[in-house]
């Protein structure tokens, strides 16, 4: 009820919102300047990233489907019910339509996104800048979250790259990667490995791993321990 009154405040007074859902209005004020609980900040993480797959799945995807990718790309796991509640409250849906396959133009776009995976877990790499492991990780903070994009040299085991930004965006996975090309310089082809996320699998992160002479590899499908030295 407090969200409703929250996000109709603009059309109307506090007061009125409050009246006709029956709360009281010392109670929505205490709502809205408290701090947000553990859930509730698990909610907006997890929100954030049912936005970017939505997003990258140009408003196909519905619930079932975010749910699975959520599981199985991303290794997060919540129930179906959460992630259609937070979309529902989000205001985002799938697009239904009759059941078809993807067409031959589709289906070669998205295998040429999508990596194999040339690590095959082989972590125990001496010659340094010859693989480099990616991910994106977040920390919650005073200001909200914050989305860390690394890039770890597999012999020396340093950071060799990153970028920070306030979402999880190709942009933060793309500065991290050109970074740490422009600070090792390597001079031959290296393996480039992460997982599946939508920023590693645009067609822009594929463009720039081409333009810095690096070789891309990805974890296999809900193998998210392919990624683990990460």
């Amino acid at each position: 009820m407090y969200r409703f009154v929250q996000a109709e405040k603009a059309n109307h007074s506090v007061r009125t919102l409050c009246r006709v859902m029956r709360v009281a209005r010392a109670g929505y004020y205490a709502w809205r300047d408290r701090r947000p609980s553990r859930r509730e900040r698990e909610d907006e993480h997890l929100l954030a990233r049912i936005r970017a797959i939505h997003k990258a799945s140009r408003g196909m995807y519905g619930a079932p489907r975010i749910h699975a990718e959520l599981r199985l790309e991303h290794g997060i796991h919540v129930s179906r019910k959460r992630v259609a509640r937070l979309m529902r409250q989000d205001g985002l849906q799938g697009m239904h339509r009759r059941r078809q396959g993807r067409s031959g133009a589709q289906q070669a776009s998205l295998a040429a996104r999508v990596a194999p995976d040339r690590v095959q877990r082989d972590f125990d790499v001496q010659e340094v800048d010859s693989v480099w492991f990616a991910d994106v990780k977040q920390a919650w903070t005073s200001e909200g979250w914050l989305y860390l994009a690394a890039v770890l040299d597999a012999a020396s085991k340093r950071i060799v790259g990153w970028s920070m930004g306030d979402a999880a965006s190709t942009d933060l996975v793309v500065n991290a990667v050109s970074m740490a090309a422009a600070t090792r310089e390597p001079d031959d082809p290296l393996i480039h490995h992460s997982d599946r996320g939508s920023g590693y699998t645009s067609i822009r992160f594929g463009s720039t791993l081409t333009s810095l002479n690096l070789v891309g590899s990805m974890s296999r499908r809900g193998s998210p321990h392919d990624n683990a030295v990460m």
